[in-house]
């Protein structure tokens, strides 16, 4: 049975590591004798471009009809002075909207052989390896109003829950937790935010289903400084919208570079979006010196999380860390040591390792 998966390359460097990505895929099918089926369509700034919209309604119908999908990177200077609802990110906003995916996970783990390339001293970040759980389709991002008033001299956003939205993020954090080392920390603003002590009632609540499991809550502010002071002692975060957005981007700093950290965005029952951590960065677009692994790392999360197939997902994840045991890296991960490579050259490493 051929497994359908739709490539969303969307700007800048997405589409040299989307296809990247289908390579390595491409290596893993060969390899495991499993067939995958592929097909691409636009999304954000070039989906503007071609349809005159940030996501198509033919995107969509795609990613509704598939069993997941691969999503590069969207938004650019080009777009920069778009009005909002012809902004490259309001596709990446949408198709999550469509899709209903309302967890974000993303893991953030320091290899051994790069604890050289984080800013932070190698002995804070050794051994660190924790999973953000981010809340996806609610809170401020989402809420209503949002708007200018009075002329525009006044704005109002509007964070905005409920406790089904709650209810279920907090659920996947305490499951997610017991597959690993059993220790959640949920992160809010229960001292000002209403919000945040409805949040904090519900976590108080779904630990009694969950009695193999520590829980611990920690202020926002709190834990954005313990994260890039002592990150080993976070086994899995859980939190809303814009808090998860803020602290996974902050977590990225313990790898050295946006470009190791994959995603996975997943809905209830239905189709996972996978995508890596990092931007479009279209200051290097077209180089071929873009990092593939956050998005290679991203497809091994896709054939875990919604095929099933684990064996092929460590597949991909014992290449990428013994291609850089030995010493290869791309230009964001500066190894004196090392041997630099391209883009291709490192996903071909990977493939061969395969």
């Amino acid at each position: 049975m051929s497994n359908k998966i739709v490539l969303l390359p969307g700007d800048g460097i997405g589409a040299e590591v989307i296809y990247a990505a289908k390579d390595v895929l491409e290596a893993v099918s060969k390899k495991f004798n499993t067939t995958f089926e592929f097909s691409s369509h636009d999304i954000g700034g070039i989906a503007i471009d071609n349809h005159g919209t940030p996501l198509p309604n033919e995107t969509v119908n795609a990613c509704k009809n598939a069993d997941a999908v691969l999503l590069g990177a969207v938004g650019g200077p080009k777009w920069d002075n778009n009005p909002s609802d012809l902004r490259p990110e309001r596709g990446l906003l949408g198709i999550r909207k469509a899709l209903d995916l309302y967890a974000n996970l993303r893991p953030v783990k320091g290899f051994p052989k790069l604890l050289h390339a984080s800013p932070l001293k190698e002995e804070i970040i050794q051994g660190s390896d924790l999973l953000i759980v981010r809340e996806l389709t609610g809170g401020l991002y989402f809420g209503q109003p949002s708007e200018r008033l009075d002329n525009g001299n006044a704005v109002v956003d509007t964070l905005s829950y409920t406790k089904s939205e709650m209810e279920r993020i907090i659920d996947k954090a305490f499951q997610s937790a017991q597959l690993r080392n059993k220790h959640l920390t949920s992160v809010d603003k229960a001292n000002v935010l209403e919000s945040s002590k409805l949040w904090r009632e519900i976590v108080e609540e779904k630990k009694n289903d969950y009695p193999d499991v520590t829980v611990e809550h920690v202020l926002v502010d709190a834990a954005a400084m313990k994260l890039i002071t002592n990150p080993t002692q976070f086994d899995v975060i859980v939190t809303e919208n814009m808090f998860g957005d803020i602290l996974s981007d902050e977590a990225s700093v313990l790898t050295g570079s946006l470009g190791m950290l994959p995603s996975a965005s997943l809905a209830e029952d239905g189709v996972g979006l996978y995508e890596p951590a990092h931007g479009s960065a279209p200051d290097i677009a077209g180089k071929g010196i873009a990092n593939p692994i956050a998005m290679i790392q991203s497809a091994a999360m896709m054939l875990r999380y919604s095929f099933d197939k684990n064996e092929e997902a460590q597949a991909i994840e014992d290449a990428v860390e013994k291609v850089l045991n030995q010493n290869y890296h791309t230009a964001d991960l500066k190894n004196d040591n090392g041997t630099l490579v391209s883009t291709t050259e490192m996903t071909q490493l990977i493939v061969d390792a395969i």
